[in-house]
């Protein structure tokens, strides 16, 4: 299980309380795309609307040999989950301060898959007391 794509700033700007696996509804153009790493989830976040998962602003690029059908690089794609962990997922959103963000696409079992994750958003502080830790790390391992 190689990821496709993956939002490695979500790490940086979330602190993640609890993560799912979507499956997700793609053309084929789409999942050829993908499987050239033409993709970002950078400024994308998971929607819950009438009680259905939409994946919103995730970028994959158009597929070069396409023929037929092109499809809209930033188009809205419904996530595939069953109803209850939709509904779980919905009461997790509904505290104050968290988000539902998507982490990576993979493929697993020649199915594409999509990692969400509720997250709660970090503070600056957070953040540079992170890089501080990380930074004594490094320093402590190249003594």
């Amino acid at each position: 299980m190689k990821d496709l794509v993956s939002n490695r700033k979500a790490f940086h700007d979330y602190e993640i309380l609890e993560t799912y696996e979507a499956g997700i509804a793609l053309l084929g153009s789409e999942i050829k795309s993908l499987r050239d790493h033409s993709g970002s989830l950078q400024d994308s976040y998971v929607d819950i609307k009438d009680d259905e998962l939409w994946l919103v602003n995730c970028y994959i690029a158009p597929y070069k040999f396409a023929t037929t059908t092109a499809h809209k690089d930033r188009r809205r794609r419904k996530l595939l989950m069953h109803k209850r962990e939709i509904l779980k997922i919905k009461r997790q959103t509904h505290e104050k301060g968290t988000a539902l963000i998507p982490l990576s696409i993979y493929i697993k079992k020649s199915k594409a898959k999509v990692k969400i994750a509720v997250a709660r958003g970090k503070k600056a502080y957070d953040k540079r007391a992170k890089l501080k830790e990380k930074a004594e790390k490094k320093e402590i391992r190249n003594i």
